[in-house]
């Protein structure tokens, strides 16, 4: 592997940006349920989406491209539930935003200081179970959790079939980075293995947009280790750059597995101003990464655990000069 060369221009731009690799998380400790939500001072972002079914195949070209295996169908295709994104009151179904496409749902993005309301429809025709979704990373109140508790959870924490829940969320501070939400009904086990999950990036005040935003969800699925619900090279997500782009790497995990994130040829400035070029991310732990793009060529990325990359885990990056 070439290790990314870190001149003064990129040293500067970690300067600038305060921190570049940014853990979705605090030290500090803090309630996420108040007996009110923290005043907002931002604006009000609406989202539309719903758990539908859908027919999903692991391994679309049915090969492993590095060590040559193959697959059948009945092997890597299964039913599931998924989020998907809507336009306003469930109008019409759109796909995910570039750099966000798998298996995963919609990516919800705010800025600090914003309420989120995020409309939830459990259109879940194939097993007819409650669903619902819970964040990580934003202040709301107890009916906005979305976890079911036997005896104290409201409607929001197991939403049926044909029903629609309005949660509302806050983004204070603590929330800027990368947080996962995930069904935590009565179904929570059998929906987060089938898929039920996604991510929800928040900007930090001054915080420059990245160019591009890469959602790299790492899981299991029928026994594959996945990016996004696909595996292997040829069929994990291919992400695109160029030279001079501000990349953003939205890294999460979910499930029973720890994983270790890797991309090839660059390196990235941690918080104490240390370079790295893995990091480790546990089941529902997440955190982006930051750099301005100024290494051409066709690289890796992958989980450094061994046996999780040579069962899938493991996709291409292409940054081409402009």
């Amino acid at each position: 592997m070439r290790s990314r060369r870190l001149g003064p221009r990129a040293l500067a731009l970690a300067a600038l940006a305060g921190v570049v690799a940014t853990v979705g998380g605090t030290a500090m400790a803090t309630s996420l349920a108040p007996a009110a939500p923290a005043p907002q001072t931002g604006h009000v972002r609406e989202y539309w989406v719903a758990a539908v079914p859908v027919t999903w195949n692991v391994v679309p070209n049915e090969r492993n491209a590095i060590e040559g295996d193959t697959f059948t169908p009945p092997q890597t295709v299964f039913r599931t539930v998924v989020y998907r994104q809507y336009t306003k009151d469930f109008a019409r179904r759109i796909s995910n935003a570039p750099g966000d496409e798998g298996i995963q749902g919609p990516l919800l993005k705010a800025d600090v200081g914003d309420t989120l309301l995020v409309h939830f429809r459990n259109l879940d025709t194939l097993t007819n179970s409650p669903h619902s979704m819970h964040f990580h990373g934003v202040r709301y109140r107890f009916g906005s959790d979305g976890a079911y508790i036997p005896g104290f959870s409201g409607p929001g924490a197991a939403v049926k079939p044909g029903e629609t829940f309005t949660y509302r969320l806050v983004a204070e501070p603590s929330s800027a980075g990368v947080w996962p939400y995930h069904d935590h009904s009565p179904s929570m086990t059998a929906s987060i293995e089938g898929g039920l999950y996604g991510a929800l990036s928040i900007r930090a005040p001054g915080e420059p947009r990245p160019d591009r935003e890469f959602v790299v969800y790492l899981s299991s699925h029928l026994g594959f280790m996945t990016i996004d619900g696909r595996a292997f090279v040829g069929n994990t997500p291919v992400f695109h750059a160029r030279v001079g782009d501000l990349v953003q790497w939205d890294v999460l995990a979910i499930g029973d597995d720890f994983h270790t994130f890797h991309v090839h040829g660059h390196r990235w400035i941690q918080p104490d101003g240390t370079p790295r070029d893995t990091q480790v991310v546990g089941p529902a732990e997440s955190f982006k990464l930051r750099w301005r793009e100024d290494t051409p060529g066709t690289w890796l990325y992958h989980c450094h655990v061994e046996s999780h990359m040579m069962n899938g885990m493991i996709g291409i990056y292409r940054v081409s000069r402009r």
